[in-house]
């Protein structure tokens, strides 16, 4: 049986006119979907029963079932663990503020990155992510903001994994979400984050899209970010630096560099100044995010006056710098972590697929 989630519109056409069909039905399918947030063929009451019940044999409408759900104290934010049918294990968070309401979605079962800090990293990979079910993530949120008259506004690939390690099914998955017949997500509300995969930026710079890139950059000399964010080692910091300035340069894109402020290892005033002189002139922004603490790392976050005084070297050398208030600690938010928590064994690890990028 497959999942109709995984397939584009142009696809489910092909699939329908095979049948007999009028090409007319596909939209109305993505229709019941992608704007009404249908779980069940059976809704979609203007089909023919006969096709509901063909639809029903050949295809189903969900990958996810939820396992896990945990609501912050300051109701704000919102995480699920879902299980996929072969046992692997994915979350998504919604996040709420003032004005926007925004998913964070996973790309893969575990992540083979390695990052020390990161709860996701600590597991290793299981495997990718299909587009639909990256995708049903994002539908899962929407559906209970819906439920409760609340709408989707932004969503952002920060969850478990890493997007171009996973390029085809996440492009494929941004394709769906932002196509005018399904959710016509603007693009310029989504953001893509990576750990530096650079075939995967150059590749992303080619796409033509308006969507947002961050870098999970963590460290601005190669001696310590071989040590936080271990690809480094295979793109290190001036060959990443050259990709995002021709992104940059391609795209007229601005870039968010992520920095997650760990007490004593990367908050000090030479890993701000090394910034500085790294991305001065780039057309980028900053966010300062203290450390989402993780039992298999010793790390601890860094406390206001340190993250106060990296902020005031970058905003003096002229660099947008914003600090991101940490949400959902008590919800097990950061990524990975609900999941290690509630699942308790790790994925097996297996090597990086980094050839994903490279095509």
């Amino acid at each position: 049986m497959r999942f109709l989630l995984d397939l584009s519109l142009e696809e489910l056409e092909e699939t329908l006119a095979a049948w007999g069909e009028p090409s007319y039905r596909a939209r109305q399918i993505w229709h019941w979907v992608y704007r009404r947030g249908a779980t069940d063929f059976e809704a979609m009451t203007d089909l023919p029963k006969a096709l509901r019940e063909r639809l029903r044999e050949a295809f189903t409408l969900s990958a996810l079932r939820p396992v896990a759900e945990r609501v912050s104290r300051d109701g704000w934010t919102r995480k699920w663990l879902f299980a996929l049918p072969d046992g692997a294990n994915v979350e998504a968070v919604l996040m709420e503020y003032t004005d926007r309401r925004t998913a964070c979605v996973s790309t893969q079962a575990g992540c083979a990155m390695g990052c020390p800090f990161c709860a996701t990293g600590q597991m290793g990979l299981l495997r990718n992510l299909t587009p639909g079910e990256i995708v049903e993530q994002v539908l899962h949120v929407a559906r209970w903001l819906s439920a409760h008259g609340e709408r989707l506004t932004h969503v952002v690939f920060m969850g478990m994994g890493e997007p171009f390690a996973n390029y085809a099914h996440t492009a494929k998955a941004l394709r769906l979400l932002i196509h005018p017949e399904g959710m016509g997500l603007g693009q310029r509300r989504i953001t893509v984050s990576t750990v530096g995969i650079v075939p995967g930026i150059r590749r992303f710079a080619r796409e033509g899209w308006q969507i947002n890139l961050a870098i999970s950059l963590h460290a601005a000399t190669d001696e310590l970010r071989d040590r936080l964010v271990p690809i480094n080692r295979v793109y290190p910091l001036n060959a990443l630096m050259a990709a995002v300035r021709d992104y940059i340069e391609q795209t007229r894109r601005r870039v968010t560099f992520e920095w997650v402020m760990i007490r004593g290892v990367n908050d000090t005033p030479e890993q701000a100044y090394a910034l500085v002189e790294r991305i001065r002139g780039m057309l980028a922004h900053v966010n300062l995010i203290p450390l989402n603490p993780t039992p298999d790392f010793p790390g601890e976050a860094s406390p206001p006056e340190r993250v106060e005084a990296f902020r005031r070297i970058l905003e003096k050398a002229g660099i947008p710098c914003t600090v991101r208030v940490r949400r959902g600690i008590d919800v097990a938010a950061g990524c990975g972590q609900l999941r290690a928590e509630v699942a308790g064994r790790r994925p097996r690890i297996v090597r990086p697929m980094l050839q994903e990028a490279q095509a």
